[in-house]
């Protein structure tokens, strides 16, 4: 049971110390509208979300005020579109995520998410079709969000996917380069992609979920932070494991606030309730920062030498607390990065404390990967197809999600800014060894074999 002055932290917690639910994902399975006639497909998944989510954003809306507690955002997550809409090529891909788009308009969600392909195998028809569209497809929407798992602890790094998604990448930054690339931050390159994640850009409804569900993404980065500084108020000199303690408190009851609004969403939407993603997502406001934490910690900024332990006891500590709170947690589930969706770690970028090889480096022990990265735009495909391997293998080696946002910005260079607007935020553009000409060792393609753990059931 919680106690009088529990209940009177958490009222704060949504008063003072920017906690949300971040985000409500209305999960839904198109597999039933698969077909060959481009029309009546479109016509297809057009009926069935319309008939899912038309009062989505109203509901959430609604139990918000009932409970006092903001739903940021809305959004939707669709089965793969690789897989059904197999039949289609590359062009017809594009007019399917504008028909996704006007959709997402009509409900008047954030984002739809699931314009993926799973290769981390191989890659079929359907597969090439969707990745070769996603330039386009991601230039001409404003609200499609597309992901490609090139990667997974039982097969392995697909490193042809790899460098193709070099090119993608390339490709569209370019088209989009009045913006700073931005077609770039609604893609994400995976390793080992969770199939009931609500964040964006990678979330998509998996092949094993059910007809629809309701997945929730919680946040309070600035809820941890005031936590931890609450107790060191009290205690400046207080152990490390005491504050992991303060800190995995803290989490269940922000796990505890999710599951309570996802819950009531699916039911009043007469859907099923899937998982809460635990992860610490900041945003660009002062305040709710996940680089706060680490210099409540005791550290002068992210990126600085600690940070890897630190952001190990934090991802830790918020697993634990979430994991206690619910028995149905999924997603990521830790500590997000991005550095320009978190103001306090764009900071430490321009100062210099946070290289992109320190960022990879804390990858290993976070939730996801290079997430947000703004690189200069003359940065080859090769480099940044090495730089999204050396990301995938951190997730293929450690048995966790790793992934890679990688923004080339055209026409700027490191040390200059990008900027895009909204939850996106703005960035230093972070120095990469650009190294000229091919990358041998990339362009051998195949397949990097799975490690030998993969073999342990």
């Amino acid at each position: 049971m919680l106690t009088q002055r529990e209940i009177l932290s958490t009222i704060e917690m949504l008063r003072n110390e920017h906690l949300d639910v971040r985000t409500v994902t209305l999960g839904i399975n198109l597999f039933d509208c698969a077909g060959h006639n481009l029309a009546e497909f479109k016509r297809k998944i057009q009926d069935r979300i319309l008939g899912l989510a038309e009062n989505l954003v109203e509901t959430c809306n609604e139990v918000g005020d009932k409970y006092g507690i903001p739903v940021v955002n809305k959004r939707i997550a669709i089965s793969p579109m690789a897989a059904v809409g197999a039949a289609f090529s590359a062009g017809e891909m594009v007019e399917i995520a504008h028909t996704l788009d006007q959709i997402a308009g009509k409900v008047n969600v954030d984002f739809i998410g699931g314009f993926s392909a799973l290769v981390e195998k191989g890659m079929a028809k359907g597969d090439r079709a969707l990745i070769a569209a996603v330039p386009q497809a991601l230039t001409e929407t404003d609200r499609v969000c597309a992901s490609v798992n090139v990667a997974s602890s039982k097969a392995g790094i697909n490193m042809d996917a790899v460098l193709l998604m070099g090119q993608i990448i390339k490709k569209a930054a370019e088209m989009t380069a009045d913006r700073d690339g931005i077609a770039c931050a609604k893609l994400c390159v995976f390793a080992n992609i969770p199939q009931d994640m609500p964040f964006m850009a990678g979330a998509y409804l998996g092949i094993g979920e059910p007809d629809a569900v309701i997945n929730v993404g919680v946040s309070g980065p600035g809820v941890v932070k005031k936590a931890v500084d609450r107790a060191l108020s009290t205690r400046p000199d207080m152990p490390l494991g005491l504050i992991s303690e303060e800190i995995k408190r803290t989490a269940y009851k922000v796990t505890r606030i999710g599951e309570l609004i996802g819950r009531e969403v699916a039911e009043q939407l007469g859907t099923q309730f899937g998982v809460v993603d635990l992860s610490l997502a900041p945003t660009p406001n002062v305040g709710d920062s996940v680089g706060e934490i680490f210099q409540s910690l005791g550290l002068l900024s992210i990126g600085v030498p600690g940070t890897t332990a630190a952001l190990a006891l934090l991802n830790d500590a918020v697993k634990k607390g979430g994991a206690f709170a619910s028995s149905y947690v999924g997603g990521m589930s830790g500590a997000f990065v991005p550095v320009s969706e978190d103001l306090n770690i764009s900071k430490a970028a321009e100062e210099g404390h946070l290289t992109i090889e320190k960022l990879e480096a804390i990858t290993s022990v976070c939730s996801v990967g290079l997430d947000m990265v703004a690189i200069p735009g003359d940065t080859s495909e090769d480099t940044i197809a090495a730089i999204m391997a050396d990301e995938m293998a951190i997730g293929v080696i450690n048995k966790k999600t790793t992934a890679t946002r990688l923004i080339p910005v055209p026409g700027k260079k490191a040390g200059e800014r990008a900027c895009f607007g909204g939850l996106l935020g703005e960035s230093i553009i972070m120095p990469v060894q650009n190294i000229p000409g091919p990358n041998r060792f990339i362009r051998h393609g195949g397949r990097i074999p799975a490690p030998i753990q993969s073999l342990t059931n």
